[in-house]
């Protein structure tokens, strides 16, 4: 078995491992939605929809990408093959960016982490 067949097999594990991500993923995040829709209402389920499917598709994404990525770096090095990954990256990072703002509601440098802006995390007292 030499290299190249051996890292195809790999990204086509990550392949594997990418699809059920998002297959498992997708019937947790129905299955929490019916269970917050029960107890807390409609629109708390569909929240709670969108936000575990939506963390689901980013971690489905990040796992297919590694497999372009193996696919494309040690099985088939071509010009063509590079751009391809590079517009797919491209695409997974506006996906990634657009999923992120809409499960948190607002853009990444607008959050509150609960501190001062330009003050520096509280140290804890036993490191004083």
């Amino acid at each position: 078995m030499d290299v190249t067949h051996w890292t195809t097999r790999v990204a086509q594990s990550f392949d594997v491992v990418g699809a059920a991500i998002l297959v498992v993923g997708f019937v947790w995040s129905i299955t929490l939605a019916i269970r917050t829709w029960l107890t807390a209402g409609g629109a708390e389920g569909y929240r709670r929809l969108r936000t575990t499917f939506g963390r689901t598709v980013l971690l489905g994404l990040e796992v297919l990408v590694a497999a372009d990525l193996i696919r494309t770096v040690a099985v088939a090095p071509t010009l063509q093959n590079v751009l391809v990954l590079a517009i797919i990256v491209a695409i997974r990072t506006f996906l990634s960016f657009s999923l992120e703002v809409e499960i948190e509601g607002s853009l990444p440098w607008r959050r509150t982490t609960g501190r001062a802006p330009g003050r520096p995390p509280a140290t804890p007292s036993h490191e004083r």
